[in-house]
């Protein structure tokens, strides 16, 4: 995932990798049969990290939705490192229609945890707007290169996530 991070597909070569890991290339292909299934199996990983992972760990830290979701928001700001990875697959899904059709599947499971987080406070109507925005938000505000007035990103965006948390929107 790190050479992922750092320089995209174009960087996950077998040879380079056993060599900074300083196993043999054929270390690699007992594990996986070609550069494609190593691929595949980062991109397997990924999402487990980022999907699977996430939800066990929110779902067991408290009963109230809103806590559930603070808690989400903390762990998408504070994992820098799979967001370098998400870049590089978004980026490489531009070009490969079957990775578009993976993250495609990780936009929903993501759109729809978020859905059923937000639908236990607010109408369906509600929940779908705030997962939209909250989504975009996690996604987005590391394309905005302007600056943020007197304010930090990271304090714009809680103050961003604390809107989405509240009861009304008036």
């Amino acid at each position: 995932m790190d050479a992922l991070a750092a320089g995209g597909p174009e960087a996950v070569r077998i040879e380079a990798l056993a060599k900074d890991l300083g196993v043999s290339k054929g270390g690699f292909y007992w594990h996986f049969d070609d550069r494609q299934a190593l691929l595949g199996e980062t991109f397997d990983a990924w999402e487990r990290a980022v999907i699977d992972d996430v939800i066990v760990s929110v779902e067991g830290a408290s009963e109230d939705p809103r806590a559930r979701l603070r808690r989400l928001f903390a762990m998408a700001s504070g994992a820098k490192e799979l967001f370098a990875v998400e870049l590089a697959l978004r980026d490489w899904s531009r070009r490969d229609p079957a990775i578009a059709k993976r993250l495609r599947r990780v936009d929903d499971r993501r759109m729809e945890f978020l859905r059923s987080l937000f639908g236990q406070f607010c109408s369906e109507e509600d929940a779908e707007a705030r997962a939209m925005l909250a989504y975009t938000l996690f996604i987005g505000s590391y394309f905005v290169a302007g600056g943020h007035g007197k304010r930090r990103r990271a304090e714009l965006v809680q103050l961003a996530l604390d809107r989405l948390l509240a009861e009304r929107w008036d």
